[in-house]
This record gives C-alpha cells, sequence and structure tokens, in this order.
C-alpha cells in the first residue's frame, strides 16, 4: 500500500499481557501528542492511538521526537502491564479499534506464548570498544612481525616501503582474528546467563547508542542480550571483569524492551 494517508487507522505500540484480575485502564500521551489507549481482548491488550496517516518528515529533530514518544509509550506499557512486545516506529493497522480487537483475537494465542517466554526479561545492548594503541601493543611480539620489523630495518628505502605494507597488513590480520576471538569468547560467557543473545555487528537498529567521537577506540563486540531479570546481577559482574582489561571500555545500556528478540509482525493492511 502506497498512500500516505487514509480513512482511520491505529497507530500500533506494543502488545502487552492483562491479567483478569487487572483493569484494562491505560492512558498516556504518544508521538506527536495524540491520546494513547489499551483495545483488550480476554488476557491480551495492544497499545494504540488513533491515526489518518503515516508519520513521514525531511525533518531529522522531529523525527528524533517521534522516536523518543513511541519510546517512551512502550515503557510507560512495560512498567503497567511487564515485558511488552514492542512494534517498530510507525507501524499501523488499518481500520477502527474492532478491526484491531479482531486482528488480535485471531493472533492471541502467539502472542500470549510470546509474552510468556519474554515474561521479566528485558533487553541489554553491550558494546565492547578497545584502545588501538593498547591492541597493538599485545600483538608486537608476533613471530612474523618480529622478523618483518627486522627486515626493514636491514632494507633500502625502496625494500622497506613494501615490507612496511606487508607489516601492516599482517597486523590488521592479527587485530581482526583477536577481535573475533574475543567476541567469540565473550559470547561463550554470556551463553548460560542470557535467555537469548544476537550479535548485532553493524546493524542499525531501533535502539542505537550515542555515537562515539573517540577515534583512538576501536569498536570490537556490539551484542543485544535478553535477560530475566533475576540474571541481570551476573551480566553486570562479567561486563565489569571484562572492563578490567587495559584498554578496555565498556558501554552497557538496558533494561529496554525486547526490540531486538520481538517477533515480526505481518497483518494485512499494515504499514510499514
Amino acid at each position: 500500500m502506497t498512500d500516505r494517508s487514509f480513512e482511520t487507522g491505529r497507530y500500533l505500540y506494543c502488545v502487552v499481557r492483562c491479567p483478569e484480575t487487572e483493569g484494562s485502564a491505560f492512558s498516556t500521551t504518544g508521538v506527536d501528542g495524540e491520546d494513547v489507549y489499551l483495545i483488550r481482548t480476554e488476557t491480551i491488550g495492544i497499545v494504540v492511538h488513533e491515526c489518518e496517516t503515516l508519520y513521514d518528515t525531511s525533518d531529522v529533530d522531529v523525527v528524533r521526537k517521534w522516536l523518543l514518544e513511541h519510546q517512551n509509550v512502550i515503557d510507560a506499557a512495560g512498567d503497567r502491564f511487564g515485558t511488552p512486545i514492542p512494534f517498530q516506529f510507525d507501524t499501523i493497522l488499518r481500520g477502527d479499534d474492532e478491526r484491531v480487537r479482531a486482528w488480535l483475537d485471531r493472533e492471541r494465542e502467539t502472542f500470549a506464548s510470546q509474552l510468556e517466554e519474554m515474561t521479566e526479561c528485558w533487553e541489554y545492548r553491550v558494546e565492547v570498544r578497545r584502545d588501538e594503541a593498547t591492541v597493538e601493543e599485545t600483538l608486537r611480539d608476533d613471530e612474523r612481525l618480529v622478523e618483518l620489523n627486522e627486515q626493514i630495518a636491514e632494507s633500502s628505502a625502496g625494500t622497506s616501503h613494501l615490507l612496511e605494507r606487508q607489516y601492516e597488513q599482517r597486523l590488521e590480520t592479527l587485530k581482526h582474528q583477536q577481535r573475533a576471538d574475543r567476541t567469540a569468547a565473550l559470547i561463550e560467557q554470556l551463553e548460560p546467563i542470557a535467555r537469548d543473545l544476537h550479535d548485532l555487528g553493524h546493524e542499525r537498529t531501533t535502539l542505537e547508542m550515542e555515537p562515539d567521537t573517540d577515534d583512538e577506540m576501536t569498536r570490537e563486540t556490539r551484542l543485544a542480550l535478553l535477560v530475566h531479570e533475576e540474571q541481570q546481577h551476573d551480566i553486570d559482574d562479567l561486563l565489569d571483569d571484562v572492563a578490567a582489561d587495559p584498554g578496555v571500555k565498556i558501554r552497557y545500556t538496558g533494561p529496554w524492551p525486547p526490540y531486538t528478540f520481538a517477533p515480526t509482525i505481518e497483518a494485512n493492511d499494515t504499514e510499514p
């Protein structure tokens, strides 16, 4: 569907579990100041607001504001109902409340199972950075690097240039392998603690960390973890040990709603 506007629709924030013993009252202010409310079917609810168009602008500041408002609603729903299943920004289902309720009712068993699996689990982001100079210092005793250094010292200008290129190539290969080995080791330590783990690599995600302007620090690892509330301190302790290594900087954020681990939602007449 390519139309940017429509007669009526519902902007979707997240799906939550609503025990029968709890009321269905939930309200807050959402994207662009819209009134947010809960549509419920039995023990499952979906947080929405009414809309008639997609949210589209070339103004970066406005987009950031909308994203923050979207996230704030999901955070509030998580505080009220427990771990939610979040939708990405600007997910819209065309139709009125009854249309949404009918769709939610059809998907109720799937959502109920997913909510059960994620009960009291939240997403954490881990980024490990290392000081480039410290990394290179740990590699200087490599047998091939030592050999190349000796050859460079004894070579003519023309030959030394080629040897220096070989040195840099060898150093880059070693750094790449070291990063891969350390990432694999960290993942191996985290897997028994986390319910789920995803290596983010360089992919763009909903929860983007603030850019790091320190050119001397190289990103080594970027992970998303799904962690039960009771296991958070185990993650904290493990990362404290990693951060104790020379030249290491840890960026650790959360708890967040499980954006990375939420299932892909597909329904007719949804955008995007």
